[in-house]
């Protein structure tokens, strides 16, 4: 039962990250707000489970990783994946936008 708690640790940790990084992307109003938060979530969950599947969180030494890890892991997905999709979409409808003008 102590796993599973630390899960639910990490994905509201992780989650919260991913509010707090859409709350202050510019150019949140492209993509919807589960993107980063979904994004981060799906990769902590990830990242935990592999580690908790390893036996990390059972071995003198490593009880950290299952904790540290996934929410480091979660929190550069938060801040990575709204660069990489939110600015090309930007600059894509921005185009597709000034090309319907032109031709109206």
């Amino acid at each position: 039962m102590e796993t599973v708690w630390s899960l639910v640790i990490v994905v509201l940790v992780v989650a919260a990250a991913g509010f707090i990084v859409w709350s202050l992307d510019h150019h949140h109003d492209v993509y919807g707000i589960v993107l980063p938060v979904g994004a981060a979530v799906a990769l902590a969950c990830l990242v935990w489970a592999v580690l908790i599947f390893a036996g990390t969180g059972y071995m003198a030494g490593l009880t950290w990783m299952p904790w540290a890890l996934p929410m480091a892991v979660g929190i550069v997905a938060a801040v990575a994946v709204p660069i990489v999709v939110g600015r090309p979409r930007t600059k894509h409808d921005v185009a597709l936008l000034t090309e319907l003008l032109k031709r109206g």
